[in-house]
């Protein structure tokens, strides 16, 4: 249940483009120990942080003409993790001095990572988000949270449209979100758990944004795709005007919230996010707004999660498995699925 194996062969986000500059940072994610740096060009590098002669952290050393100096003993690194200078021996770069380098890709904010087979790094690979550079969509801002919880409870819970009802009070529950019988529908590498809820008051979160007054019909989607990436999408429209995604009225309104989890080990995980929504698209005090709120709520799962993680971890009796529970244990067997496969 908390296994430090991960899905490797996939793109994670490493952290939002404004995290990295000219100099070096260090994060542990996937168990291992990364230094991240720019080049003076922009061009974000990721490298095993630890040099081979005596594993000081690289990030301890310095830049120098984009390339990372030991401070240790001066072995320089370039870019893709080779050797290309040892002071004390001039000359002579051992042979095996070098270090992983780590593809990334810079998109949508964030810069990724594929920490498995560089060969099979694939930019096709990432996340399409439709919409992305329409200007009549809007963006709020991309958020960040440190979570002391091993990854797959963040899943779980972006997986459980239920918990609103409970977590978030001021936020996301609302009429239905307790009881109205949910849907699970899955692909090869994604489980979706979704339901319309007719005619209740819009949630306490989506009333000050809709266009329209009066009851709604609403939808919870809740999707989570292998690795860890999830999608939630709100659909608001005029209560008797719902049910079918691909027929909404032109005063629906719908908000996607991305959420992208990159495991730092079994016991904690970096949580990053952001929202896109189909209306108000140059109001920046709605984007504020959302992104507040948003920020809140996801404050108050940190706070259950955190919980939940150390109360799994030494359970004082067995624990046991709802029915609101089916589609996160559809996802973790995507999750072993492709652990497996990778394994082959």
């Amino acid at each position: 249940m908390f296994s430090g194996e991960y899905p490797r062969n996939c793109w994670y986000v490493a952290g939002r483009s404004e995290d990295f500059d000219q100099s070096l940072k260090p994060l542990r994610l996937f168990d291992e120990e990364i230094v991240f740096y720019r080049k003076a060009d922009g061009t974000a590098v990721a490298l095993e942080d630890a040099c081979p002669h005596r594993k000081l952290p690289l990030s301890k050393g310095k830049i120098e003409n984009d390339r990372v100096v030991c401070g240790y003993h001066g072995l320089t690194f370039d870019g893709t993790g080779t050797c290309v200078a040892a002071p004390t021996q001039e000359g002579a770069i051992p042979k095996r001095a070098r270090v992983t380098s780590y593809p990334l890709i810079e998109k949508y904010g964030f810069v990724w990572i594929w920490p498995g087979d560089r060969e099979k790094a694939d930019a096709s690979d990432l996340i399409d988000i439709p919409n992305y550079d329409n200007p009549s969509w809007g963006l709020t801002r991309r958020g960040a949270l440190d979570i002391a919880c091993n990854y797959l409870w963040i899943t779980d819970n972006l997986l459980d449209p239920s918990h609103v009802a409970w977590v978030h009070l001021t936020s996301f529950a609302g009429g239905g979100t307790d009881n109205v019988a949910l849907e699970i529908t899955e692909g090869e590498d994604r489980v979706v758990v979704w339901r319309w809820i007719p005619d209740r008051p819009a949630a306490p979160y989506y009333q000050q944004f809709i266009g329209f007054e009066g009851h709604c019909d609403r939808k919870q989607h809740y999707e989570c795709r292998v690795p860890s990436i999830a999608i939630n999408k709100s659909i608001y429209t005029p209560a008797g005007t719902g049910g079918d995604d691909d027929a909404l009225p032109a005063t629906a309104f719908v908000n996607f919230s991305y959420n992208f989890m990159t495991p730092v080990d079994a016991d904690h995980t970096l949580y990053f996010w952001f929202q896109h929504r189909n209306a108000l698209a140059d109001d920046e005090d709605v984007s504020r707004r959302m992104f507040e709120g948003a920020t809140m709520a996801f404050n108050e799962d940190k706070e259950v999660l955190e919980e939940v993680h150390r109360g799994m971890k030494a359970p004082r009796s067995p624990h046991l498995n709802l029915g609101l529970d089916a589609g996160a244990m559809r996802f973790r067997k995507l999750v072993e699925t492709r652990i497996a496969s990778e394994a082959k």
